[in-house]
């Protein structure tokens, strides 16, 4: 379900979202199912549940999931979350577009350098939420 790369930089519980994020909006966690306690995963993973707590409550302050107490966590409705993840996504393309604006690069070049980042990206998530190379 998540493999963590203990060699990659970021903090683990930055991983641990990060790929929660991924099952959710590619489909792979449905909405309302419920999400492993934080003790069964932070064993699953042989990690401190404090990280995995730590995971769960920025996934719900941004709307990924929400928790029901004494019940547990479950996956939010993806439209909130997706709407989210694109806002950010675009917020960190315009500082990218602004960049290369203020370089010289024109809109026609930028157009053609995303067509040819999406042709040459060897990133596909498939429906289980694994990440194919």
């Amino acid at each position: 379900m998540i493999l963590i790369d203990h060699k990659d930089r970021r903090p683990i519980y930055e991983q641990v979202i990060e790929r929660f994020q991924q099952m959710i909006l590619c489909g792979a966690l449905q909405p309302n199912t419920p999400m492993p306690s934080v003790r069964n995963l932070a064993m699953e993973l042989s990690l401190n549940p404090n990280t995995i707590q730590r995971a769960y409550q920025e996934l719900e302050r941004t709307g990924y999931i929400y928790t029901i107490k004494g019940k547990g966590s479950f996956v939010s409705e993806t439209a909130t979350a997706a709407a989210n993840k694109r806002q950010q996504i675009q917020k960190e393309m315009q500082g990218n577009v602004d960049k290369a604006l203020l370089s010289g690069i024109t809109a026609q070049e930028l157009q053609e350098m995303l067509a040819v980042c999406i042709q040459n990206s060897s990133v596909s998530i498939n429906r289980t939420g694994e990440e194919t190379v």
